[in-house]
């Protein structure tokens, strides 16, 4: 994309080579803008994928500030119970992704049971919860529990992420902590931003690869997110209407080269290695939808069957992507020191979740929280190759599972990563326009 300094000359154009990967910028434009896009697009507006559970209530685990947005913008409108539709719900429907877990369980239960009757129904609850805390163990997220009476349904498309006005004090303290505190520190840091949007200008020299993804995720993950301020800004706000739209300054502020002393043209490419790393858990995930009993269920069947046709359509174009980013190459050298990384990886990131439970806008919050959720449901995903591969064609799938909520933020975070490689594309226009 080119990006023009204040002067309104060309000062940037990022293309070519993308770090640790074998593809390209101009690969994933083309994949991406023209192919994928407008599938994706699509399914997201579902039933199925536009509702979201979420706690926008929980306290912020970390430092005490109870300083939340006053702007009408940053407020979250939750669904009524009755607009969300029965199969995503209720629990009593067969195959909603609640019953179906509840029917692993009993399932679980009775293999329990049949290994030892003597076993009192007390050690059965118990061994089922170590069960389940042997899934947590593969976790990445610190997962709202759903069942909590603070936790209601979000129509995402109801509620866009875009530019709310907030300026809290608490958007610069939340990003500080999550590169300074939870980021793998590189060996070599030059100097931090004067403007404060965006990280410090850091060399990753001399790091391994691992740590160096997790800082290219994380910077992708800002990235991305400053475009969708930029590309649904609040242009207008008068009693009569509220216009949203490009801002031109705005983007040139988080990503020009000038202005952003080198760093901008970086950050659109960790966007881009972001978009590598979720396209590629998709493409590995496709078992696990592609079984027959499998349902994504919302109570329309005709409708659903409709609705996974094309899940299965976006999964199969994902994994005919012919750059794939390699993982073979995380954690792939001494044993223990590889098993250590991995839980230190899992770890920061875990502790970045929590973080968004602070953000001071409940919009932001509510997409923040979405949209960690669903690169850790990736970042799990990667890391189960082996149990995904086992997944057997019908039945229960006991060593890989994933919620509806993981589902919905999957897709959904990735939807978010797409609609950013997109709008670059309408900056481009912008820009060149303006030459």
């Amino acid at each position: 994309i080119s990006l023009l300094s204040p002067s309104n000359q060309a000062s940037q154009t990022v293309t070519g080579h993308i770090d640790d990967c074998t593809c390209d910028v101009e690969t994933i434009d083309a994949f991406n803008n023209y192919k994928l896009f407008p599938r994706l697009n699509e399914l997201l507006e579902s039933d199925y994928f536009r509702y979201y559970k979420v706690n926008l209530k929980k306290p912020c685990p970390f430092w005490n500030d109870n300083s939340h947005c006053g702007i009408r913008d940053c407020a979250v409108k939750p669904c009524p119970t009755d607009e969300v539709p029965n199969g995503i719900r209720s629990a009593s429907y067969k195959y909603s992704e609640e019953a179906s877990n509840h029917a692993e369980e009993c399932e679980e239960a009775n293999r329990l049971g049949a290994v030892d009757e003597s076993l009192s129904k007390e050690t059965q609850r118990a061994m089922l919860q170590w069960t389940r805390h042997d899934d947590s163990s593969d976790s990445f997220c610190e997962a709202d529990d759903i069942h909590s009476p603070d936790a209601e349904y979000v129509d995402l498309l109801l509620n866009p992420e875009r530019y709310t006005g907030y300026k809290g004090p608490d958007a610069w303290k939340i990003w500080n902590s999550i590169y300074e505190e939870n980021c793998f520190k590189p060996q070599n840091v030059k100097r931090p931003l004067a403007s404060g949007r965006g990280e410090s200008l850091i060399l990753l020299s001399g790091v391994c690869i691992e740590k160096r993804a997790f800082y290219k995720l994380i910077s992708g993950l800002h990235a991305s997110i400053n475009i969708h301020l930029s590309a649904r800004y609040l242009l207008q706000d008068t009693w009569s209407e509220k216009k949203w739209g490009p801002n031109v300054t705005e983007f040139q502020q988080r990503f020009d080269e000038v202005l952003t002393r080198g760093e901008g043209p970086r950050r659109l490419k960790n966007l881009y290695f972001l978009y590598l790393i979720e396209l590629r858990a998709l493409s590995k995930v496709l078992p696990f939808f592609d079984r027959p009993g499998f349902q994504l269920y919302t109570g329309n069947k005709s409708h659903d069957a409709e609705i996974k046709n094309l899940l299965l359509e976006i999964l199969h174009l994902a994994k005919s992507f012919p750059l794939h980013f390699d993982e073979n190459s995380f954690f792939a050298g001494n044993k223990k020191e590889a098993a250590k990384l991995k839980e230190e990886f899992r770890l920061h990131f875990k502790n970045i979740t929590r973080i968004m439970d602070c953000v001071g806008c409940f919009k932001c919050r509510l997409w923040g929280k979405l949209q960690t959720q669903g690169l850790g449901t990736v970042l799990k995903i990667l890391f189960s190759e082996n149990l995904i591969g086992k997944i057997p064609e019908s039945g229960p799938s006991y060593g890989f599972r994933l919620t509806r909520q993981e589902i919905v933020a999957l897709f959904n975070a990735f939807g978010r990563v797409s609609t950013s490689v997109r709008e670059l594309e309408n900056f481009r226009n912008i820009l060149r326009n303006m030459q």
